[in-house]
């Protein structure tokens, strides 16, 4: 961004990803979201246009680009009305693979890149696991040295696409917690074959975004060659820290997105729903909340893209990364729910559409991080407090 507005080649990429969406209207979301069906045909419309490499190096049929150039796509796909059923079908393929991006080796990033950036393999990343939650150093998933490479057993939960992946990466533990200097220390990760025999991905029935579902993994003597480890044995979570804020910043431009898109919704029914003679819109007990949300979007979308600007200056951003994606998710979801009441007894509808924005506004209060582990970051990081857990 220039200041505070886009600048031309990125407006074109604003306008090339919107183009691409107006081929998926309301109607295919609404479809994606009744039927369950992942949306293949809009995943392959954005790899067929190059939007999967955005952040990628050209040197593997990337664009090169910035978080700020890959925030403008993601948040165009939400704001499209494809809301988190879109926006998640792809999250992934944007930043997703830069581990192995800086980590990985020159034959890692050579084989695996172009295949991620093509859509031709479909990943999904395994961290979260039943008994840890956000506490990573205490996961339980073991990586065993073999003759070969590693044989892994665990579990893992709230893994995203899995159902279709043919590749996952994956973080373990190689060096027992105790053994270790610091609880960090000792997982290491890899990317390997999603190898169904050994893998066992049961979806995970939820409120919303049924389409791109999640999954809870049985994981039992998965054999993975030495050559899929990325980086070092043992660095594996420091190499998951660095794409955390890239990561923050795109959920926060995606919850955005949504509450824009909720909010013109509710804009266009208040002023078409006439009641007493007036339309709706015009009662200021309308009009507040919808305007309260616009004002609260911008101010959070500020925040995301200077956190993606300082991200791509190489300055530090994790306040003002964790700070934008509380912002935005709070943000979001209020929007939606004002579009919700605005509509009335409609807005319960799925006809409507808000109700679907509703619920998947939600998942950007819970994931990838919670509310309160962000203020505790901020209290803890910025203000300087004592360390509350």
């Amino acid at each position: 961004m220039s200041g505070f507005w886009l600048t031309e080649e990125q407006e074109a990429i604003r306008d090339g990803v919107a183009k691409v969406m107006a081929d998926f209207n309301d109607d295919y979301w609404r479809r994606c979201d009744e039927t369950g069906d992942f949306p293949e045909a809009f995943v392959e419309a954005m790899a067929a246009g190059g939007w999967l490499g955005v952040a990628m190096p050209e040197s593997v049929g990337g664009a090169g680009l910035g978080l700020t150039e890959a925030a403008i796509v993601m948040q165009t796909v939400a704001q499209s009305g494809a809301a988190f059923t879109g926006a998640s079908a792809i999250h992934l393929n944007i930043f997703g693979p830069m581990p192995i991006v800086k980590f990985g080796t020159e034959d890692q990033r050579r084989h695996h890149l172009p295949r991620i950036i093509s859509g031709q393999d479909k990943m999904c990343f395994a961290v979260t696991e039943p008994n840890s939650g956000l506490d990573t150093a205490s996961l339980e998933t073991r990586a065993e040295k073999t003759s070969s490479g590693y044989r892994i057993n665990g579990r893992k939960i709230w893994t995203t696409s899995a159902q279709r992946a043919n590749k996952i990466l994956l973080i373990a533990r190689t060096t027992p917690k105790e053994q270790t200097a610091k609880p960090m220390q000792g997982l290491s990760l890899f990317y390997t074959d999603f190898n169904r025999e050994r893998i066992d991905a049961r979806p995970i029935p939820k409120m919303g975004r049924k389409a791109v579902e999640c999954n809870m993994l049985f994981i039992e003597d998965l054999d993975v060659p030495a050559d899929d480890l990325i980086g070092e044995e043992g660095k594996g979570f420091q190499y998951l820290l660095s794409g955390l804020n890239p990561e923050r910043v795109l959920f926060a431009v995606e919850a955005v997105g949504i509450g824009r898109a909720a909010l013109a919704k509710a804009a266009a029914y208040a002023k078409e729903r006439v009641v007493f003679g007036r339309p709706i819109g015009q009662n200021q007990g309308v009009q507040h909340p919808l305007a309260r949300a616009w004002a609260e979007l911008e101010a959070a979308n500020l925040l995301a893209f200077k956190a993606a600007a300082l991200f791509d200056a190489g300055r530090d951003c994790g306040a003002e990364a964790n700070a934008s994606k509380y912002l935005g998710a709070e943000a979001g979801f209020s929007a939606c729910e004002a579009a919700v009441l605005a509509h009335g007894g409609m807005g319960y509808a799925r006809e409507y559409d808000v109700e679907r924005y509703f619920r998947e506004a939600m998942i950007a209060r819970i994931a990838p991080v919670s509310r309160e582990m962000i203020l505790n970051f901020i209290a803890e990081r910025v203000l300087h407090l004592p360390k509350s857990y």
